[in-house]
Parts: structure tokens; sequence; C-alpha cells
């Protein structure tokens, strides 16, 4: 109880430091219709890359190095959560680093080098991740068929060392939310790079 308290407590205070308020569990889908650009080239929505059985948001990086460290995972996730007809969406918020590793052309590339099957947009003036209140890469979102939040937070419980996870997050989160049960964790504590937001 006590660790989950302290944990409470970091995540309340990051938000606050950071100016932004995460969603909640039980929030809608945030800006469903706005379009961002895909590496691909074409315009797409939140509202279209959720597919029957919900949708993965996750807020990436190009440069940050936890992004790195959690990247085979991810990509194991996004596979299955395709098969499982959950839509993805990987979306770089990066836009004070536009000139330092995250432009669209770096984007590109890295989705090229990385082998990325999924949607992987650009959140211009940080729109998308304002409305969720996102802070971290990575840092992920899991709605339901509904576009109902939930879960928020890492994909599991040790984001810097993938041999010492003990608990997928993300991944049981999933299981609970096919089979319609209650999600038994609905947030976890994000750890990453903070996304850089272009100051006004």
């Amino acid at each position: 109880m006590k660790k989950l308290l302290v944990n409470m407590a970091f995540i309340l205070s990051a938000y606050i430091c950071s100016g932004q308020v995460a969603l909640t569990a039980g929030s809608s889908l945030p800006k469903q219709e706005i379009k961002m650009k895909d590496v691909s080239g074409s315009l797409v929505s939140l509202g279209e890359a959720k597919s029957a059985n919900g949708l993965l948001v996750v807020y990436l990086s190009n440069t940050c190095p936890f992004v790195a460290k959690n990247q085979s995972r991810l990509k194991e996730i996004c596979g299955a959560f395709t098969d499982k007809n959950i839509g993805v969406i990987l979306v770089n918020s990066n836009e004070a680093n536009r000139n330092s590793g995250e432009s669209y052309a770096d984007m590109q590339a890295y989705a090229k080098e990385q082998g990325l099957k999924w949607y992987y947009v650009l959140d211009s003036n940080n729109e998308i991740a304002d409305a969720f209140g996102a802070t971290r890469t990575p840092e992920c979102f899991l709605f339901d068929p509904s576009g109902k939040l939930v879960y928020h937070g890492a994909i599991d419980d040790s984001p810097a060392d993938m041999q010492k996870v003990t608990r997928q997050h993300l991944k049981k989160a999933t299981e609970e939310m096919l089979s319609g049960k209650e999600v038994t964790v609905k947030e976890s504590r994000s750890v990453g790079c903070s996304i850089h937001r272009k100051k006004i």
C-alpha cells in the first residue's frame, strides 16, 4: 500500500510540474477527428486508427534511450494488438526538437529502420499530447471498443531492464479488457524522456 501511494504521488507531482493533467480511467478518446501526418504521407485521425476492439496510443520519440530500451517489447505488443483487432497509433509530439532528430523526415527514417508497421504520426503543436496530458516517451494509453480509457502508463514494471519484468501491465490490461473484466491496474508510472513541447 505504501509503495502504491508513493508511486501515485510521483505520478501526480510529475504532471503538476509539467503543467499537464493526464486523462483518467473512463475518459473518452479525445481529438478523434484531428488529422495527423503519418510517415507514409497519408493523413490519419485517432478515430480512423481505432479498430473494433479498441485503440492503443503510444507517445514515441526517435531519440529517447528509454524508447530504445522498450522498442522490442513495443513492437511485439503492437503486433499482438493488431492480431487482436486493436488499432495502434504511435505519436511523436516533440515539437521543440523537430530540428534535433524529431523531424518528419527523421520519423520516416526511424520507422523504416525499426520496421514499424503501424501508424507513426506527427503531432503538430502538441495538440494531441496536450489533450491526453502525455508527458513521457514511451507512454501508453489503451482505449476499449467504446473509446473509453482503461489503462495509462508503462508497458511493464521494468522499463529500464526487460530482464527484470515481473508484471506486464499493458498486456494484462488488454487481456482483462478483451475478456470483459474490469482492468485491475488502470495506471502505472511512466518512465522515460520528457515530451519536448514547443513554447509559445
